[in-house]
């Protein structure tokens, strides 16, 4: 039987490089080189990836971010035209709507060739952080994003978006739901379990033994930081003896770490290490609003940590307040703290919510989430004949 070829583009393909990362090498580790062969074209990657070419292209950094690259497709065309017309694709799949997305998305429409994405990023929801300092431009901007998206995702075969209160947001932006996937996310279960406890690691960061907070994401604005030093602020002016704790990296670390002195900073970790640190805390907080999905709080929930979260975002899905977490007013450092305490104070809770969270997370299988995927690659393939003939 005949491969099924897909072209694969995203801007970067470094596996633990972020949330959209990871998800993306869950697909791309459990491809079958008996039924799918890939091309994979990006702007930081290797030259193979499981044994399949994958092309680099040219790269500027991000102004905003400097950790983040933009392919810049003007700059290869030929070389991606040339290499694209002799792998012949059968579907092509689009990490983001960047760049170099839309040199794809051009491609694949202009040749019938059917179109897969993945809704990664919440870009819109970037807007209030990044123009802080020019509100003014605010108002304009975020309808020149959401039509542009709009026109992006109607032109997609397939969108899967990883909660219903993004698929809500998307399709009040004017994309058509006809289009749009639920398609969750998953977690490694060998990975983030309550067994992982080891509260000797806490102490030997905190070299005390009060109940820990702990905060794990990278360090960038749109994670709602503001607030996150509200409640750092509320903690020290109560007196309450808690610790901290901070897990990420980021372009916001030196002014999170100028911000928050009395808070304990561990740096980037490896799912490994942030197991222990889920398994071994008190509380999750997690004020971001930004998230498609939030892959934090599912590994959070999966190692029976109990979570305070903000109430928005694709993370805020996973929370029924009061029954298996508590959600919060997301800018209202007040109300964190509020709910932070009543759980310090009820242990009874911490333990409800720890069983719910556990038993929530167990129903998030990345071995069918994947299954789904390859089974929507094929009929998206087939699509493609018919379309041929």
């Amino acid at each position: 039987m005949k491969r099924i070829k897909v072209a694969f583009f995203a801007e970067i393909l470094i596996e633990d490089f972020d949330g959209a990362s990871r998800t993306m090498f869950q697909l791309i580790k459990r491809i079958n080189p008996e039924d799918f062969e890939f091309l994979f074209i990006c702007g930081v990657g290797p030259d193979q990836l499981y044994g399949f070419e994958c092309m680099r292209i040219p790269t500027i950094t991000l102004p905003v971010n400097h950790t983040y690259k933009m392919a810049l497709p003007v700059f290869a065309q030929s070389r991606i035209k040339e290499k694209l017309l002799s792998f012949y694709p059968d579907v092509v799949h689009i990490a983001t709507p960047s760049l170099l997305g839309h040199f794809a998305m051009k491609y694949a429409r202009r040749r019938l060739i059917p179109i897969i994405s993945i809704y990664h990023t919440h870009f819109i929801s970037y807007i209030d952080y990044y123009l802080k300092h020019a509100s003014f431009l605010i108002g304009a901007i975020k309808p020149m994003i959401a039509e542009s998206q709009r026109k992006f995702y109607n032109q997609s075969n397939l969108t899967y978006v990883p909660s219903e209160s993004i698929s809500a947001e998307l399709c009040d932006m004017g994309i058509e739901g006809s289009r749009l996937k639920i398609w969750k996310r998953g977690f490694d279960a060998s990975i983030f379990s309550p067994t992982k406890k080891d509260l000797g690691i806490i102490r030997k960061i905190t070299e005390n033994t009060f109940p820990t907070i702990l905060f794990a994401s990278r360090l960038v604005w749109e994670k709602n930081l503001e607030t996150l030093f509200g409640v750092y602020d509320e903690l020290i002016k109560k007196k309450i003896d808690i610790n901290l704790l901070i897990a990420g990296d980021g372009i916001a670390e030196d002014a999170c770490r100028a911000r928050m002195p009395k808070a304990f900073f561990v740096g980037k970790k490896n799912h490994e290490d942030l197991a222990v640190l889920y398994a071994s805390s008190d509380i999750f907080l997690f004020p971001s609003i930004s998230e498609t999905f939030g892959n934090v709080v599912l590994e959070a929930m999966a190692s029976g940590l109990p979570c305070v979260i903000a109430d928005g975002g694709g993370s805020k899905d996973f929370i029924e307040d009061g029954v298996n977490g508590l959600k919060c007013d997301a800018e209202n450092a007040m109300d964190y703290m509020s709910k932070i305490q009543l759980l310090l104070e009820n242990e009874m809770l911490r333990e409800q919510f720890s069983k719910a969270g556990l038993a929530y997370s167990k129903r998030c299988n990345w071995q069918q989430l994947v299954q789904t995927y390859f089974e929507d690659i094929q009929f998206l393939s087939a699509e493609s004949l018919q379309v041929a003939v």
